[in-house]
């Protein structure tokens, strides 16, 4: 039973049940094997990225250590919502308290924005490195770009907290269930029986100016980048900027284009199912953690490069093995 707060004239319930994909009922356990799947392929390829960028001293660069520090991002960013999911599907054991629910709801917004705010470093290490690249070196160096990121999670920070703020101050009687896998702000404003048109305003403003800045940004940044690129007069470095910049680009497209595309779809389709609309999440939230390390392990030559030796050296020790191991059967006394 869900708890029950009369702290004030109108109650409000302090804890809820996430029944993510409604529709399917009882048929949820089915959903375990699937979202598994998915989570050990975008822990896979994103730790295997990671793995290698840090292990190979050459690709201890800003944008290696960017790339690194953007997949890593992917895994929390899964982590927070699958495992509990899985386990909720597979126990049923579905249960949160408000406070919980709160904390995942900041983590996912956290992690999206950071996500979006890390490109927009990339971006502005990308200009130094093409149009300014004499200067590169001294402009852009590890404390630089520690500073940088620090500022980009002071912004998600402050981009996010308002948001999750006045969820809490939001009186919940409507019903303790959210039918959904993940307390989602939408998702958890359908059960409040107050006035939320203040905290709709704030996530919609919050998010449009957001999403509009950072896309003004990112334009003026890829296209003085571009420009610059297309002016150099190796033909071989020229080649290297662009195929560089078309990897962010299409990471950039590959975020933006799901989180605008889930939130103009939740918005319209109204009358959609809770399935749908569960479904949509789990495209906008999933689908950049597990395109982006295919971007950057297939488009990065030198990501590319040390991918495959680490695959031929696994390859080379798996046959030594084999032939190194002693005969299984036993020489009989004469």
């Amino acid at each position: 039973m869900s708890g029950w707060s009369n702290g004030s004239s109108n109650g409000s319930y302090t804890s809820f049940f996430l029944v993510g994909f409604p529709g399917l009922q009882d048929s949820r356990t089915l959903l375990v094997l699937p979202f598994l799947s998915l989570y050990l392929v975008i822990f896979s390829a994103n730790a295997l990225v990671i793995h290698t960028v840090v292990s190979q001293r050459s690709l201890h660069q800003p944008m290696y250590l960017l790339i690194a520090l953007l997949l890593a991002v992917n895994i929390c960013a899964a982590t927070t919502v699958v495992p509990p999911m899985l386990f909720s599907f597979s126990t049923h054991f579905n249960r949160i308290s408000l406070a919980r629910c709160l904390i995942q709801m900041f983590c996912i917004y956290f992690l999206i924005v950071f996500d979006c705010n890390i490109l927009l470093v990339m971006a502005l290490d990308r200009y130094v490195a093409i149009c300014h690249p004499l200067r590169y070196p001294e402009i852009v160096t590890r404390q630089f770009l520690a500073g940088l990121v620090g500022v980009a999670a002071a912004r998600s920070t402050c981009l996010v907290a308002p948001v999750v703020g006045l969820a809490s101050r939001v009186c919940f009687c409507r019903s303790d269930v959210i039918h959904h896998f993940a307390c989602e702000h939408m998702a958890l404003m359908k059960l409040s029986c107050g006035d939320v048109s203040l905290n709709k305003t704030v996530g919609l403003t919050i998010r449009i100016f957001n999403r509009v800045l950072d896309m003004l940004l990112l334009v003026a940044s890829y296209t003085r980048i571009i420009h610059a690129a297309f002016r150099i007069s190796s033909g071989g470095a020229r080649a290297k900027a662009l195929n560089t910049c078309g990897s962010h680009l299409l990471v950039i497209f590959t975020i933006y284009s799901s989180t605008m595309s889930s939130s103009i779809v939740y918005r319209v389709a109204r009358t959609a199912s809770e399935d749908v609309h569960n479904l949509l999440s789990a495209f906008y939230l999933l689908l950049p953690c597990l395109v982006n390390p295919i971007i950057y392990g297939a488009r990065t030559k030198e990501i590319r490069e040390h991918l495959a030796t680490l695959f031929q050296r696994t390859q080379q020790q798996v046959p030594t093995e084999k032939l190194q191991s002693p005969p299984s059967h036993r020489e009989l006394p004469g």
